[in-house]
C-alpha cells in the first residue's frame, strides 16, 4: 500500500500534540473545571465508543463530579498524578493506572495532584441515550442521539425531585 501515513484516516499521529494544542475547555457548571481534550473516537470515525485524549494542568479538576446512568466509563493514566473522588472516597492514580466506572456507580470526579501537567485517555461506550446526574449540583443531563447528531438537555436545580413523579 503506497498511502502516506496522514492520509490514513484511522489512524491519528502524535495525539498528545493535538491534545496539547487543543483550545482549553471548561464545565459548564464549574468554569474551574479545565482540561484540554481532542475526540479520538471522532477523530477515527467511531461511533459506538467515545474516547478523548485530556491534558490537565497541575492544581486543576477535569469536572463536576458525575455518575452516568446507561454509559460506562473508563479512565487511563498516561502521564502524571491524579486523585479521584468516587463518592466519598478519594484514590490515588499514577502513570500506568487504569479505572473502571460502571454505569449507575459513584459520582466521580478527577484533579491532577502533580506538579506537572496530567495526561490520560479517558472513554466509554455512547448510548443513544444516557443520563448524567451532578449530585452536589442537583442537575441532571440528558444526552440522546438525533438526526442531527448528539443532543444535550440540562434540567436545572430544582426539578430533580419531580424525575420520579408518578
Amino acid at each position: 500500500m503506497n498511502e502516506s501515513p496522514e492520509s490514513v484516516p484511522n489512524i491519528v499521529r502524535n495525539a498528545a500534540s493535538l491534545a496539547r494544542k487543543a483550545p482549553l475547555v471548561s464545565h459548564p457548571l464549574n468554569g474551574a473545571a479545565q482540561r484540554k481534550t481532542v475526540s479520538l473516537g471522532d477523530l477515527t470515525r467511531l461511533s459506538k465508543v467515545g474516547i478523548h485524549l485530556n491534558v490537565v494542568a497541575p492544581g486543576v479538576t477535569t469536572t463536576e463530579p458525575h455518575r452516568h446512568e446507561f454509559a460506562d466509563e473508563f479512565m487511563f493514566i498516561l502521564q502524571g498524578t491524579a486523585e479521584v473522588q468516587l463518592g466519598d472516597e478519594i484514590h490515588t492514580l499514577t502513570s500506568g493506572d487504569f479505572i473502571g466506572l460502571p454505569a449507575r456507580g459513584p459520582a466521580h470526579a478527577f484533579t491532577n495532584t502533580g506538579g506537572t501537567e496530567l495526561i490520560y485517555l479517558v472513554g466509554g461506550n455512547r448510548p443513544d441515550f444516557d443520563v448524567c446526574t451532578y449530585p452536589n449540583r442537583e442537575q441532571r443531563l440528558y444526552v440522546y442521539q438525533s438526526v442531527e447528531g448528539r443532543v444535550k438537555d440540562w434540567v436545572r436545580k430544582g426539578t430533580l425531585e419531580n424525575d420520579n413523579a408518578e
